[in-house]
């Protein structure tokens, strides 16, 4: 079985550019964003870890931790950090696992468990499925996955929009409307009757179908 949203978040002790950690104990109680990146030295993941780095203070408002992951040695990610710094203004502010023994993109199924065990001699395109997002909560569980070809950079304005919707749903178990950005009128789940509803959202609703009723986003 693979990875599922809603599935527990694989743990796992890795070294990082900021140390070894344990993973679910780096989490804590925090949401996190796990990142991932088929080799060191590569073009369209430079400009991605730049802009995370320049984006990263408005995770850490949503008290969300973020971490990169590339199928490389740490050292090289030190060298890497210099090239992102100099070409997208900013260098990584977040801690990078080394995934040298290709742990981690076997247990997050980015590889396929007979794809050896050390990244010594293999390509970006040996490595191409490793360039995956996960978005965990504070329980470990997956919340929601992304994947991408090598050749197309990852919207990580998107990201945030989606974390902001899936922490919206968590605190007032609500649901977001295509396009929706923070502040839109927000979505009544099915699952939710009339009755709680009116406890929730005692301003009332729009019911443009019995299945779709349109509320004012929930303050804290």
């Amino acid at each position: 079985m693979g990875l599922r949203i809603g599935s527990i978040a694989p743990d796992f002790t890795a070294r990082t550019t900021e140390g070894e950690i344990r993973f679910h104990d780096w989490i804590g109680d925090h949401w996190a964003i796990l990142f991932s990146h088929p080799k060191d030295f590569t073009p369209v993941c430079t400009t991605e870890l730049g802009y995370m780095a320049q984006l990263k203070p408005e995770f850490d408002r949503r008290g969300t931790r973020v971490i990169g992951l590339s199928v490389d040695p740490v050292e090289n990610h030190a060298t890497w950090a210099k090239d992102i710094e100099e070409t997208q203004g900013t260098a990584p502010n977040y801690p990078m696992i080394g995934d040298t023994d290709l742990e981690v993109a076997k247990l997050y199924d980015m590889l396929p468990e007979d794809e050896g065990d050390s990244c010594e001699g293999r390509t970006a395109m040996d490595n191409a499925t490793v360039r995956a997002v996960y978005v965990i909560g504070p329980d470990k569980r997956i919340k929601a996955m992304l994947v991408y070809p090598m050749t197309s950079g990852r919207d990580f304005n998107e990201i945030l929009r989606l974390l902001d919707s899936l922490q919206l749903n968590a605190r007032h178990t609500v649901a977001t409307p295509v396009n929706w950005r923070d502040g839109d009128d927000i979505i009544i789940p099915p699952a939710v009757t009339d009755e709680q509803a009116r406890e929730k959202f005692p301003e009332g609703w729009q019911t443009l179908k019995p299945y779709l009723r349109v509320a004012k986003q929930p303050v804290d």
